[in-house]
């Protein structure tokens, strides 16, 4: 990257970090249990609302004694079942004609990030009817309040139940626009554990590991604060107490709320801190490929920690100690490779590997410039690097060949 974009991108950070005290952050209501929603409606006098979630989550059954309770209870609740992995600008515009159609007040996204991140866009577009998803893709383009939005995770993974953005496919080129803006912040996260039971341990496992990404990324950044580096230490500490035990055993609902909180926790640290490459690199990817999010995270993180060197070695030592992989007296640089062997370990004990399948060398260059697009200027990297220098990421995951050229 040129000196003229590096001094840009430095400048663009620096004055979102020296903002930061007065922007609206703001922490979702947390409620514990799914049964204390209709009494939450009751005092916001909502009668209408719609349930965002996808065929899976509610073919199980998860929804439905979310969906019961508030039936009996005399609540009018119409049900957009239909969303997918990578929810699309066709998935939301269909979404948000049923939330018109029906009159409905308020929003639930109940189910993975996807879920999430569709209703938030829902309430984004019902704030702003006369912009596309593509106007109000970036950062503070929404500006008006959304619905009201209950975000119920039933993965601990995404943050999505705490985060400013929502991320949605463009059907035709491919192309994810994140949308971040302080309306989107959800109004309240259910964290029951009991939403996250039947889970499957390979989601389990990729869900969790992007808790860990954000939670890192957010750490190892130029915007963090005193807050946002506490919340990210605690989350790093439970993922690697709990995320193994959640995979192996679904029933551990102590590791499942322990897992739910450290997504919570990893949200808050990066809504304000923001993520880096890693997040930046995979989203490229799952939108080309439709790969899952949290696996090719999970894969890229440790690779990009390893490129960003000695210039995080002080941050990586912190997260190091919150790991229980080193001490307050080990040596700085044995402390920062022990967390990435600690990140590369964690991974294959619960089943994800080092390498990516199905990435087309051809595509390298158009991807790198998509995830150039969505780190610079707004992730503030400990390392600036443009569309040339991040091809080396995609290169280092390939199945099989990874030699760069």
């Amino acid at each position: 990257m040129n000196i003229l974009n590096k001094a840009f991108c430095r400048v663009f950070q620096f004055g979102f970090k020296v903002a930061i005290p007065v922007l609206p952050y703001r922490n979702p209501h947390i409620l514990n249990q799914v049964d204390q929603i209709p009494d939450l409606l009751r005092k916001k006098n909502i009668k209408r609302l719609m349930l965002v979630t996808d065929p899976s989550i509610r073919g199980l059954g998860i929804t439905k004694h979310l969906e019961d309770i508030l039936k009996e209870q005399g609540f009018a609740l119409s049900v957009y079942d239909k969303v997918q992995p990578n929810p699309t600008v066709s998935t939301v515009e269909e979404a948000r004609q049923l939330y018109l159609e029906k009159e409905c007040e308020a929003l639930i996204g109940f189910g993975g990030g996807s879920s999430m991140d569709t209703a938030k866009a829902v309430g984004a577009l019902i704030a702003r009817p006369n912009s596309t998803l593509e106007d109000l893709g970036g950062i503070l383009r929404v500006w008006l309040r959304t619905p009201y939005t209950i975000a119920i995770p039933t993965t601990a993974g995404t943050g999505s139940e705490t985060t400013v953005a929502a991320v949605i496919l463009d059907d035709e080129t491919g192309h994810k626009y994140a949308l971040m803006d302080f309306p989107l912040i959800p109004d309240v996260a259910v964290l029951d554990p009991e939403t996250t039971r039947t889970l499957p341990p390979r989601i389990t496992a990729g869900t969790g590991m992007d808790t860990l990404a954000h939670a890192v990324e957010a750490y190892i950044g130029n915007s963090t604060t005193k807050q946002t580096r506490r919340e990210a230490l605690r989350a790093v500490r439970l993922v690697f107490r709990n995320l193994e035990r959640a995979v192996k055993n679904g029933n551990d609902m102590k590791a499942r709320r322990a897992m739910l909180r450290a997504s919570y926790l990893g949200g808050c640290a990066f809504t304000v801190s923001y993520v880096g490459y890693a997040h930046a690199v995979s989203h490229s990817l799952s939108g080309k490929y439709n790969m899952p999010h949290g696996e090719t995270t999970a894969v890229l993180l440790p690779y990009v920690l390893e490129a960003y060197g000695t210039k995080i070695y002080p941050q990586l030592k912190a997260l190091a100690i919150a790991a229980g992989v080193a001490h307050m007296d080990t040596e700085e640089a044995l402390a920062a490779q022990s967390f990435i062997k600690a990140v590369w370990e964690l991974n294959r004990r619960i089943g994800i590997g080092t390498k990516l399948k199905g990435i087309k060398r051809e595509d390298i260059p158009m991807m790198a410039r998509m995830a150039a697009a969505e780190g610079n200027p707004v992730y503030p990297v400990p390392v600036l690097m443009d569309a040339k220098a991040l091809e080396r990421f995609y290169y280092d995951v390939l199945e099989e060949g990874g030699t760069r050229p």
